[in-house]
């Protein structure tokens, strides 16, 4: 499968939303609780060989005043989050490499558009590349290297390179908020009180504040005691914070983000983006956040200078869309959705639909407001730092193959996080959560990492690539055929959301829009047959025809439409 290499176009907003409907969609978003540890290509038509029924071309969306609400669309591609040091292993050392990711790079899309054996997918998010003393890298000690553990830069450049003849954009894990306590930086700023480096972290004294509080992090008192003088670690004292009331540490690391632009690197995924100034508890306010915003203003803008098309996506995790959205300003495309992926999880657990088109819609206009129609949502189930979605449900299959098809039919461009698409298990400690991928049935596969035990997946035995890629009905074959229905149907890879009411708590209902096209995604949240009653959408529109199903064949008669058991349909 291979996504066209072009960049992401400019949105068109079919309908100009006024101020005062805005105002009304402030909304306040599901909740996460943040624990520690573009712009992008687009996907060219895809047949889909796992079924025998071929989607047909989506009804145009005809020109009509009659539409009351706004929707934007979302040029999107699929994004594969990848730890590196539970990949792949090219040379036998047990531990993943970048060589180790180039060769799985046909695993991930192979570049052909004729075959269905890989995923699909248009883009890669590598967890942290740098030297690090620590298994997960989120504690740096070189900002322009690359963990010895993982290669060489030519190694990265070589990825890159081969990714991109492939339709496949990089980007990486930036982590700015602060550095390994083993950084040079911070050893030379803990003994030298007069020296270059000991304004580039927060000391107490320094400042004369008090040495107490609670982390905004949720990591208790951030200050740590270190030569009689107390720094500031808001996740814990090997990650000291970096000032960036300082001019020179925010210099920096406009430079760092440049060097990575210019070594061909496509964005990032920037780490504890809200920390930047929300170190404590008390710390938590507007004021605080237009402060950070302002910041990543700078940083945006100085990432357009080397690549203006750079995807930048941040990690700000809150339950607030309105401290999420002030992110879209002119820094981030996107921020990840952490309220939409625990909703998506209960609905599935629960079996019942849990309004999030109707939420989504709504957020979506702020977000527009907000962004000037430039956002794109980053959707995702479960990611690095939460208990694994198989594990989340229990291992249940069909719960795991419904969640997978709403991410995978909704706006923004969706992230899954390695071994999700073959069901890997995995519950904290964050170790048990990042274990090696399963490549094959055998512990020592060829290229199967051995850096961790695999304690959660050991009994697994079809938890693994080559035994589900033999099986029709596996979640890996799920996830290829959901990837590459979204590739082939514009309005699910590019468009927008509308609520649509199905009339039944059992299913879930929402409109796909972009300017020339609208499909209706009915999903069958149940383990029973579930039938609607179609009506006109808000347009006075109404659909005719089954383009697509998933899992089972969906029947439509006149306005009644027939659902079996956790299975999804889509309507032109």
């Amino acid at each position: 499968m291979y996504p066209q290499f072009t960049y992401l176009p400019s949105k068109r907003t079919l309908q100009t939303v006024t101020a005062t409907a805005l105002t009304a969609v402030m909304l306040v978003g599901c909740s996460g609780n943040p624990p520690k540890g573009s712009a992008l290509s687009t996907a060219s038509p895809q047949t889909t060989a796992q079924q025998n029924h071929t989607v047909a071309p989506a009804v145009t969306q005809q020109s009509t005043n009659k539409s009351v609400t706004a929707v934007d669309e979302q040029p999107s591609t699929v994004f594969y989050e990848i730890f590196v040091r539970s990949f792949f292993d090219s040379d036998g050392d047990g531990i993943g490499d970048l060589q180790g990711v180039t060769e799985k790079l046909d695993y991930l899309n192979d570049g052909d558009p004729a075959t269905t054996d890989d995923l699909g997918i248009g883009g890669i998010w590598l967890m942290p590349i740098n030297p690090s003393p620590s298994y997960h890298g989120y504690d740096v000690t070189d900002y322009r290297n690359i963990n010895p553990d993982y290669g060489t830069l030519e190694d990265l450049q070589e990825l890159i390179q081969a990714a991109h003849q492939r339709g496949i954009k990089v980007i990486m894990d930036l982590v700015v908020n602060h550095t390994s306590k083993e950084h040079p930086w911070f050893v030379d700023s803990a003994k030298n009180e007069e020296g270059k480096y000991r304004d580039w972290y927060i000391w107490a004294e320094d400042q004369n504040r008090p040495a107490s509080g609670t982390s905004a992090a949720g990591s208790g008192n951030p200050w740590h005691s270190l030569l009689g003088s107390h720094y500031m670690g808001t996740f814990w004292e090997g990650m000291p914070d970096l000032n960036f009331d300082n001019p020179a540490v925010r210099s920096e690391m406009l430079d760092i983000g440049q060097f990575w632009l210019e070594k061909g690197v496509d964005g990032f995924r920037l780490d504890a983006a809200k920390h930047i100034y929300e170190d404590l508890l008390t710390d938590k306010s507007a004021a605080t956040t237009a402060k950070n915003v302002t910041w990543w203003q700078e940083f945006r803008k100085a990432m357009n200078a080397v690549n203006p098309q750079a995807y930048i996506v941040g990690e700000v995790w809150e339950n607030s869309a309105v401290s999420v959205g002030a992110y879209l300003n002119q820094a981030f495309d996107s921020g990840f959705n952490f309220g939409l992926a625990e909703t998506l999880l209960h609905s599935v657990e629960a079996e019942k639909d849990s309004g999030a088109a109707y939420t989504l819609e709504r957020t979506y206009k702020l977000y527009s407001q907000i962004s000037k129609n430039a956002f794109t949502d980053a959707i995702f189930l479960t990611n690095h730092d939460q208990n694994r979605v198989m594990s989340q449900l229990q291992d249940n299959l069909d719960h795991a193959k419904m969640a997978a098809a709403m991410l995978l039919t909704l706006p923004g461009n969706p992230f899954i996080y390695y071994g999700e698409e073959i069901g890997m298990l995995g519950v904290k400690p964050d170790e048990g959560i990042r274990e090696p991928m399963r490549w094959v049935p055998e512990e020592d596969g060829k290229g199967q990492t051995t850096w961790e035990d695999s304690n959660n997946n050991i009994f697994n035995a079809e938890n693994n690539v080559k035994s589900q890629s033999k099986d029709d009905h596996s979640l890996l074959e799920r996830y290829r055929e959901l990837i590459s229905l979204r590739n082939e149907v514009p309005a699910l890879r590019d468009g927008g959301i509308r609520d649509y009411t199905s009339g039944n708590p059992g299913v879930m209902a929402y409109e796909r829009v972009t300017a020339q096209e609208q499909v209706l995604v009915v999903h069958n949240l149940t383990g029973k047959e579930q039938q609607v009653s179609l009506h006109p959408n808000v347009n006075g529109d109404s659909y005719h025809k089954v383009l697509k199903y998933i899992s089972d064949v969906a029947v439509l008669k006149g306005e009644s439409l027939n659902l079996p058991p956790y299975s999804s349909a889509i309507l032109n």
